[in-house]
């Protein structure tokens, strides 16, 4: 069987496990069904999510030119606190911001190599702590703007961390966490105008990954530098594919590359 698309990242289900789904030209690809099986990844060209050039993807799956330009690659996209559609400011597109911004948000802790904190829009909860590969997560607060959830994150990580370790969360060098109890003692660091918004009642959330083997060494799959890999599926987890011999590729972080995907055996 073989496939040809742009790569997105994979699309998931939160059930028992995980299901995982890659989405080609005219097939959707349920991995879960690949695993211990072995697959051929062949890098044919470039193609920005943006404006389908044939052009090097620069971040986020776009091209420089529309990395620069486009609204849904502004600056507050990786820094909420830089959001201004509250103030009716528009940074490259205030209608889109607007759509964007002034939606509920939720200020969380994520447990997938180490507590961290984390923002997001309500509506991708536990999408956004499945693609971290947390296996526990919980809300903090639940703000109606990204602003107020970004100025928390900013407060809170004077005294957690907001990074999480991809090598210790892909060995599975993880501890479990009381989040109930780490979530506490984070209370009294949140800002005064986003206090009102604190989640006392909210539940940990507990992920389950589709992995048969976990590495315990890592070597990163670059498709610029081997545009032709082979080898056999041993997990998935967050948005990487984990193969035998400790190989990883995020899938995410090559979102704008046209590929072949070939499944062998």
């Amino acid at each position: 069987m073989q496939y040809r698309g742009v790569l997105k990242k994979m699309k998931t289900e939160n059930n028992e496990e995980v299901d995982y789904f890659l989405e080609f030209n005219d097939d959707v690809v349920h991995l879960n069904q690949l695993l211990d099986r072995e697959i051929a990844i062949y890098f044919v060209e470039y193609q920005c999510l943006n404006c389908g050039k044939n052009k090097k993807i620069f971040r986020q799956g776009f091209c420089y030119d529309c990395f620069q330009e486009i609204p849904n690659a502004g600056d507050w996209i990786m820094h909420p606190e830089l959001s201004k559609a509250h103030l009716d400011e528009e940074d490259r597109d205030l209608a889109y911001e607007i759509k964007v911004q002034l939606q509920p948000h939720i200020v969380y802790l994520a447990n997938s190599s180490n507590v961290k904190v984390g923002v997001t829009r309500k509506s991708q909860i536990p999408t956004r702590w499945i693609d971290q590969g947390a296996h526990e997560a919980i809300a903090i607060l639940e703000t109606p703007n990204r602003y107020l959830a970004g100025i928390t994150e900013v407060a809170l990580k004077k005294h957690v961390a907001d990074k999480t370790n991809w090598r210790s969360m892909l060995k599975n060098e993880i501890e479990d966490k009381n989040l109930v109890d780490e979530r506490e003692k984070l209370k009294e660091f949140i800002p005064d105008e986003a206090k009102a918004y604190y989640l006392a009642s909210s539940e940990e959330f507990n992920i389950n990954f589709p992995v048969i083997e976990y590495p315990t060494k890592l070597k990163s799959l670059n498709l610029e530098k081997n545009n032709h890999f082979k080898g056999r599926l041993k997990g998935i987890k967050g948005q990487y594919l984990v193969f035998e011999n400790g190989v990883v590729f995020n899938v995410r972080n090559s979102e704008g590359y046209v590929v072949d995907f070939e499944v062998l055996t």
